[in-house]
């Protein structure tokens, strides 16, 4: 085990299918929120979970101290909610009060942060980015999981 490892993980694109949310959409609120679809009121209690995402999150959570850092869209209050009510949902005792959601995530400290964007001070981070997702190093849950098997085991 590696306890004193840190490891933050994104939520939407990441762990969560944001596209998975906008599928249950239909045609006139996708219109009325064209462009600012993240404020759909209860999007994010929609939306499924990324392929092996949940185990491999509950991989990272037995091997490390793991949370989910995420941002909610500031001008949809139900994303808050709705975020907090998913990790329960999907992710469990793995991320029991391990969610921190902020604007800002150069301000935690700590070793890894897995994320698809650079965005939100992501950029600024002190420790690795494990970019995440189709066109990065990071395309599957598969390949971080091997990265951390590799590097610490």
């Amino acid at each position: 085990m590696n306890k004193d490892i840190v490891i933050y993980v994104d939520m939407d694109n990441v762990v969560v299918d944001f596209q998975s949310g906008l599928d249950q959409m239909d045609d006139d609120t996708l219109k009325t929120y064209t462009d600012r679809e993240d404020e759909i009121p209860g999007i994010f209690s929609l939306m499924k979970p990324m392929p092996d995402a949940v185990s491999s999150y509950v991989w990272l959570a037995e091997h490390f101290d793991t949370y989910i850092l995420s941002t909610a869209p500031w001008e949809n209050n139900t994303a808050w909610s709705d975020k907090h009510l998913w990790v329960q949902k999907y992710l469990g005792e793995a991320a029991h009060k391990r969610l921190i959601l902020s604007h800002h995530k150069n301000l935690v400290f700590g070793d890894y942060i897995i994320d698809d964007r650079t965005a939100r001070g992501v950029d600024r981070f002190k420790g690795t980015h494990l970019h995440f997702g189709k066109g990065h190093a990071y395309e599957t849950w598969n390949d971080v999981v091997a990265y951390f098997r590799e590097k610490y085991f």
